[in-house]
């Protein structure tokens, strides 16, 4: 069923609930549920909360759910659900080591450049496969440099309307080419460092390296020399969501930009998630997709919008799996391993906090996809999120009792 159906009234009494999966919208529930959401520190009016039956499509509350607001890292979802679509959960990311020159006897006549592909999850670890792959083919001399080369991306480290601090506390500078998070960033770029420290793991395997190491581009005749590929996509998007990965999100969304064979942008990500969304029938008036982690307060999405990416996942058998174990569980993992004990295990969601945002979205008991989004100047996240535990209180303890009735 395409999610703009639900903006034009598949209502309760056309569509009857399967018994033991969703309780009924009845006038009832949703004076609870609006009275869960209802607080003296969080204006109505910026208060967006959708929930429906994941199984009819019958709505079971709606309050300025097709308002556009700040979701925080509830921005994940989309992209996560994106690059799930797009890619597949068994995608992996890959980072190529490329000769420039020629092998004589046991000596590379050239240099040898990095190349990354965007993957969030290199590490040094990495870094040394790659460098005993090059000692294990029998070279013991580079006479050239070790460069690095980012040039599937741009070379914007950060994202518009993030605030300057985000950058290097909030996230990792943004790169094609990134070990263990740049560290040792300001002091020399993202790709400088992994170049170095690919020269200095080859030092440790009895490789010497004329050159220093540098910045560079793989030339296309260049000669492919090793592959290191990441986890599946499925892993890097657990942490994402479950862990809320501000610094994997944007990289994700990055590589999204690259498919079309174009340099990689967060604007050109932005757009595969909006091709993705338009395709999947997701209503998409007042989203703006700006940032792959939330952080940017120019995101924009409605509660409509954030349940059709939920459902939309849900439904399809490709990437069912790998999205619905990428959220946190309530009382149990991720971001709401401390959240919602007496219902541990009964949500799965992705939480969501900023100064101007709170939001929480999710699937309860397996049958009800809901989303709550709260905005303000700045918002009170603390009465946020008690009316949002509330409210998932409330969908729980309908939904039980309907399973009850059945």
């Amino acid at each position: 069923m395409k999610l703009r159906l639900l903006l034009l009234g598949v209502c309760a009494t056309a569509l009857a609930a399967p018994a033991g999966t969703a309780p009924a919208a009845t006038g009832d529930l949703t004076l609870r549920l609006g009275k869960a959401l209802r607080s003296p520190h969080l204006p109505r009016s910026r208060t967006a909360a959708f929930a429906i039956d994941l199984r009819t499509g019958q709505t079971l509350f709606a309050q300025n759910e097709t308002l556009p607001a700040v979701p925080a890292s509830n921005e994940k979802l989309p992209v996560s659900w994106a690059a799930l679509t797009r890619l597949g959960p068994g995608y992996r990311f890959r980072t190529e080591l490329v000769g420039r020159g020629q092998r004589v006897g046991t000596t590379w006549q050239g240099d040898l450049i990095l190349r990354g592909y965007g993957d969030p999850t290199l590490a040094v670890g990495d870094v040394h496969r790659l460098a005993a792959t090059i000692r294990a083919r029998g070279i013991i001399r580079v006479n050239g440099w070790i460069r690095g080369d980012e040039s599937v991306f741009d070379a914007d480290r950060r994202v518009d309307g993030w605030k300057r601090h985000f950058l290097g506390l909030e996230s990792a500078p943004l790169s094609a080419l990134v070990v263990d998070r740049a560290k040792g960033w300001p002091k020399h770029s993202p790709p400088l460092l992994a170049a170095k420290l690919f020269r200095a793991a080859l030092a440790e395997r009895g490789v010497e390296v004329v050159g220093p190491a540098g910045l560079g581009r793989a030339p296309a005749e260049g000669v492919l020399l090793a592959v290191d590929r990441s986890e599946t996509l499925a892993v890097v998007v657990r942490t994402m969501n479950r862990d809320s990965d501000n610094f994997t999100a944007e990289m994700v969304l990055k590589h999204l930009g690259t498919l079309d064979g174009s340099v990689g942008t967060t604007a050109r990500g932005a757009q595969v998630v909006h091709q993705e969304m338009r395709a999947a029938g997701i209503p998409m008036t007042g989203v703006r997709i700006v940032d792959g982690s939330g952080l940017s307060s120019l995101d924009r999405l409605t509660a409509v919008a954030l349940v059709g990416v939920i459902r939309a996942g849900l439904e399809n058998p490709g990437i069912r799996d790998a999205f619905l174990s990428s959220l946190a569980v309530s009382g149990r993992s991720g971001t709401l391993r401390n959240r919602l004990a007496p219902l541990s295990g009964v949500m799965k969601g992705k939480t969501g906090t900023t100064r101007i945002a709170c939001t929480l979205s999710g699937l309860v008991n397996g049958s009800v996809i809901f989303a709550v989004l709260q905005n303000g100047a700045p918002v009170a996240f603390w009465p946020a999120r008690v009316a949002q535990d509330s409210f998932v209180t409330a969908l729980a303890r309908a939904t039980r009792a309907s399973a009850g009735a059945g």
